[in-house]
């Protein structure tokens, strides 16, 4: 089975790319969704942000807040969610191991230092002002917030040399499905 993180920063496309790929009937695990789970489950998350705990629930807008605004915080809360991430991508590829290939939508790939768990990288590039545009409109942050958030990951430049596939995705729907489909032809 190849292994495929598909991987970009936040606001790029990756779920939609997701999406494509779910349509043509490849298993796809989602990271996020899954970071997600922990958190809702995760009584040491709770035990580590009390502030952030609503009615017994850990508020992702509070926690978010926090970990955006202090390196110490998010590095604790990274250390208590990623080995379980890592665990459930194991999990995925041993439950799925008679496919062809397989896919892990994965933002963090190289944050979390995650690349050792895949056989290639597809990066999902897109101009820095369509992400903040996305941010502002899907998400509703602020400006100064959106780029704290972009801020928070490598830089697209920098992945862009770690991946090895990149489809741009500065276009219209379309075009992105075209490039979804030429990259399946490659691999």
């Amino acid at each position: 089975m190849l292994k495929v993180a598909l991987t970009g920063n936040i606001a790029s496309g990756k779920s939609t790319v997701q999406k494509i790929l779910e349509t043509k009937g490849y298993k796809v695990f989602d990271t996020d969704c899954a970071a997600h789970e922990v958190l809702r489950s995760s009584d040491e998350i709770k035990q580590e942000f009390p502030s952030c705990v609503e009615n017994g629930i850990i508020s992702r807008e509070k926690l978010g807040k926090i970990v955006f605004a202090n390196k110490e915080s998010k590095l604790k809360l990274e250390s208590i969610i990623h080995p379980q991430i890592r665990q459930k991508i194991t999990e995925f590829f041993m439950k799925h191991q008679n496919e062809r290939i397989c896919f892990v939508a994965i933002p963090l790939l190289f944050e979390a230092e995650m690349q050792d768990l895949f056989d290639k990288a597809l990066l999902i590039y897109t101009d820095d002002v369509i992400r903040e545009e996305r941010l502002i409109s899907r998400n509703h942050y602020t400006l100064q917030y959106a780029r704290l958030r972009m801020n928070a990951q490598i830089s697209q430049e920098e992945k862009k040399h770690l991946c090895d596939y990149v489809i741009f995705n500065n276009g219209s729907p379309e075009e992105l499905e075209n490039a979804v489909n030429d990259f399946l032809l490659k691999i």
